[in-house]
């Protein structure tokens, strides 16, 4: 029964509270804010599923990051709940192409804008590697040295709307509607409680498409360019097409493998994670070596050679 749970928990969480959003709000006429709800729940499902099936014991124990996560979370979605809230303001602004094809089904306009929403976010995402004044910004999110739900909510503000101008930016230009663009943040938020969760998702030939746990959690070891692997946040084969795909292989990651290898010392409170990227910094300590059991990675990453590149 556990493995069963194990190959079904990510399709039935992504696709099961996805639809259950289009259902509440397009047939049943809900508000928009039920979504809130929804997630709530879904929040609630993730971390209770943590706990009974998870991939790494240590990573559900508080390492004296719950509130500053909480803190994170908290803000980030209330800032997303807002630019939503603003859209018709924004409308008057942003000139509407009129281009958005309102006559299909909901489904198929949010998955266009899923797909959208996804290059953007995954080409930003890339970007936050590469150049050290958005690296500053992102090292936040990278600082987490355990993976659980919560992680994946877990950004500076400034470099979430980064993030959304490339995501949602060109969306708005062709009238992506209020609905449509609501379902997405809903479903980005669900997709990052699965791409950072610590349940023992086992999802066999999935991971080659849908850039869940399994794939994800080598972008965030601590071993410098090694890392620099599977940046999409939905889909997997934006990263075959950037040549930056890399799939487990095999290699099994152990607890304390996360983090930034280069600034152990980072600040592990709210306050000081959001004035962080604004600090003068003391030079780096070198990145630790890539360890004996994650030796499959070591050409990971090398094809990047940018003079504004950052190694984290």
């Amino acid at each position: 029964m556990a493995n069963l749970l194990r190959a079904l928990y990510a399709p039935l969480f992504f696709f099961g509270f996805i639809a259950s959003a289009c259902w509440l709000t397009e047939r049943q006429g809900a508000p928009l804010w039920a979504l809130v709800a929804l997630l709530m729940l879904a929040i609630a499902i993730s971390f209770i599923t943590e706990w009974q099936l998870p991939f790494k014991g240590e990573w559900n124990h508080n390492q004296g990051d719950g509130l500053r996560d909480s803190l994170h979370a908290l803000t980030n979605e209330s800032l997303n709940c807002l630019s939503i809230m603003a859209l018709p303001w924004f409308a008057r602004l942003i000139p509407d192409l009129g281009l958005w094809p309102d006559h299909l089904p909901v489904g198929l306009q949010l998955l266009i804008a899923i797909l959208a929403a996804d290059l953007g976010i995954t080409l930003m995402h890339w970007a936050s590697h590469q150049y050290k004044w958005l690296w500053r910004l992102h090292a936040v999110h990278h600082s987490a040295k355990r993976l659980y739900g919560f992680n994946g909510l877990m950004k500076h503000p400034a470099h979430q709307f980064l993030e959304a101008l490339a995501g949602i930016g060109p969306l708005l230009l062709l009238g992506l509607p209020e609905n449509i663009a609501a379902l997405l943040a809903f479903a980005i938020a669900i997709q990052l409680l699965l791409q950072h969760s610590n349940v023992d998702i086992r999802v066999g030939y999935l991971d080659r498409l849908f850039a869940w746990a399994p794939v994800h959690r080598y972008h965030h070891i601590k071993y410098g360019r090694a890392g620099d692997v599977n940046f999409a946040l939905f889909f997997s084969f934006w990263d075959r097409l950037m040549g930056t795909a890399f799939t487990s292989k095999g290699l099994e990651l152990h607890a304390n493998d996360l983090g930034i290898g280069s600034q152990p010392d980072y600040p592990q409170g709210y306050a000081a994670q959001l004035l962080q990227p604004f600090v003068n910094v003391a030079l780096r300590r070198a990145d630790p070596p890539l360890p004996r059991h994650l030796g499959g990675m070591e050409e990971a990453g090398e094809d990047v050679n940018d003079a504004d590149s950052v190694a984290h």
